[in-house]
């Protein structure tokens, strides 16, 4: 029996036991200039991990990634539908198949939008959202801490000093070891970054929208700044939410997330994008690569990006992940700035 036929058949019995080789072929990148390394790509639990969802299949997808060296596992305290759902799911599986492994995982949380009842939980940059919003991810994750809390979005409402003194005193108390923020213009991030240099709070990572159709994070000369600063960049929806493959370029499948109002609008298919997406179709063919594979791939080509956090409903698309080429020619990218900016 060789080493693949083992761990289906501990899959099967329940009983996991992670590749040996799973950090033979993937690449781990420094988060800014700080001592953490990130996996290139990130595993993130916002959809398929919810109440509703088959616990059997989230299994068999983080086993996959673990497998291949993913290990960086991005959640938040709303993931759901059901707040906290995917958290709680995600702990299930630490505790029953991963526990042995935790040192090896960087596990993410995020608060910031609402997630319980009343004026606390609403989402905001509050001292007392903040906080007790990682005391309840921490009992649903069954861990002592988390490796990045994220402040998940600005909160115009709160002062900025108040939500980094709130980071400042989570690092402080061991509840995280690391924080970043997410969802912040370049102004935001420029305010939030020195005052947390200022309260010497390890602050690594500002999770960003970015993908070839969405290049916000290059053009606001945020990424500019990051360099400049010391803090990476970790790219979210990099394919588009599913616009970045070849699924939409002859109508709207019926199992879609655009036909099924998944987070993802009809109306955003407009013909602009339509002739954008046939034509990476088209560069990423030349590659010898799905849309999908080279969209990943142009994000990693950046030094920049420190991760990039990537979806799926089946292992089978983590698998397609994975299949990363960052070599790029010269005439690819500029054709690619053509159709993108």
């Amino acid at each position: 029996m060789d080493a693949k036929q083992m761990m289906q058949m501990c899959r099967r019995n329940n009983n996991y036991a992670p590749s040996q080789e799973r950090y033979d072929e993937m690449e781990y990148r420094r988060a800014g200039r700080s001592g953490l390394k990130l996996s290139a790509l990130s595993f993130g639990l916002w959809n398929n991990f919810g109440s509703t969802d088959s616990v059997e299949n989230m299994r068999d997808m983080i086993f996959t990634a673990f497998d291949n060296g993913i290990t960086v596992f991005d959640i938040a305290n709303n993931y759901g539908p059901v707040s906290g759902a995917a958290e709680r799911n995600f702990g299930g599986i630490l505790a029953r198949d991963l526990h042995g492994y935790r040192d090896e995982l960087i596990i993410t949380t995020k608060a910031g939008f609402g997630a319980w009842r009343g004026p606390y939980g609403g989402g905001n940059g509050g001292r007392k959202h903040l906080i007790a919003s990682l005391d309840r991810s921490l009992v649903n994750l069954g861990v002592e801490y988390v490796d990045i809390f994220y402040h998940h979005r600005p909160d115009p409402e709160t002062p900025m000093e108040e939500t980094a003194l709130a980071l400042k005193h989570i690092v402080d108390s061991g509840k995280a070891l690391y924080v970043g923020i997410s969802n912040y213009t370049l102004e935001q991030t420029k305010q939030m970054c020195a005052l947390l240099r200022e309260n010497k709070v390890p602050f690594v990572l500002n999770q960003v929208r970015y993908s070839l159709l969405d290049r916000t994070a290059e053009t606001s000369g945020l990424k500019a700044f990051a360099r400049e600063n010391g803090f990476a960049l970790t790219a979210y929806s990099p394919l588009a939410q599913g616009l970045l493959t070849d699924k939409y370029l002859h109508g709207i499948p019926q199992d879609s997330r655009m036909n099924l109002n998944m987070n993802l609008k009809k109306e955003s298919l407009t013909d602009e994008v339509l002739q954008k997406v046939a034509a990476l179709n088209e560069v990423a063919a030349a590659r010898g690569q799905s849309l999908a594979e080279m969209a990943v791939s142009w994000l990693l080509h950046d030094e920049d990006v420190a991760s990039v956090i990537i979806g799926a409903s089946r292992s089978a698309q983590i698998l397609e992940d994975l299949r990363v080429d960052k070599n790029f020619m010269a005439e690819q990218l500029k054709k690619i700035d053509e159709i993108t900016l």
